[in-house]
């Protein structure tokens, strides 16, 4: 059974959300400060994490951060923090999706079902566009001969939409729709997404060359670019 980590020091929250997810047909797990969330998380190795931001012992950011280090789980950030430097810090953190607090449990199970049907793996086909090799089975992409680099989900079908695609400018609601499926995401999640990818396949500080930005049109992966020694 699908097992869901939630992590909250709000008591009375955790149990309704607990109510929901297992009367939706999950297995829950709980946590209610920082530290039991890492502890928890090696201990019953959730396939997904509902983590609140304002923890006690260690913040929800850095949970985040730690066990991002070390996981692909999906990880679904809970906060009253709505502004636009809070949503960029939690998608830089490795978390996949960002809930305002408050909202309904109904509207988490989606996000929890969503999630997950995205974590599940793809066609496992081999990629390769220019320099770039993608291996599914790892999550792993090479650049020539370089050491392999680990991907998270959406970095991983974000880099799948454009490799499938290279030399190709795909628009903003393409990749949207590619990444993050039907329930959508903002042009702000996509661009930090993008930002996230970058830092792990450029090598070099300036403009990017690898993974550009067209203007009002979208983003492109240029194959003539992939080499390390450029």
């Amino acid at each position: 059974m699908t097992k869901i980590l939630v992590v909250d020091d709000d008591l009375a929250l955790s149990d309704v959300l607990a109510f929901a997810i297992r009367r939706a047909g999950f297995e829950v797990a709980n946590a209610h400060d920082g530290i039991s969330a890492l502890e928890q998380f090696s201990k019953e190795s959730p396939d997904l994490i509902v983590l609140d931001w304002g923890l006690p012992r260690m913040d929800g950011l850095e949970v985040c951060t730690r066990i991002r280090n070390e996981s692909d789980v999906p990880i679904i950030m809970l906060t009253v923090r709505d502004t636009d430097d809070n949503v960029i810090a939690a998608l830089e953190a490795g978390a996949d999706e960002y809930i305002i607090k408050p909202f309904s449990p109904r509207q988490l199970i989606a996000r929890i079902r969503a999630l997950l049907r995205r974590a599940v793996k793809e066609p496992q086909e081999l990629l390769q566009a220019g320099d770039l090799s993608f291996d599914p089975e790892r999550s792993e992409v090479h650049i020539g001969g370089a050491d392999p680099i680990r991907l998270t989900h959406l970095e991983t079908r974000l880099l799948r939409a454009l490799m499938q695609n290279p030399d190709r400018v795909l628009n903003s609601d393409t990749l949207i729709l590619r990444v993050w499926g039907p329930e959508g995401a903002t042009n702000e999640m996509l661009k930090q997404l993008v930002y996230r990818l970058r830092n792990k396949l450029e090598t070099e500080s300036g403009t990017p060359s690898l993974i550009e930005t067209i203007p009002n049109a979208g983003y492109v992966l240029n194959t003539h670019k992939t080499s390390l020694d450029e």
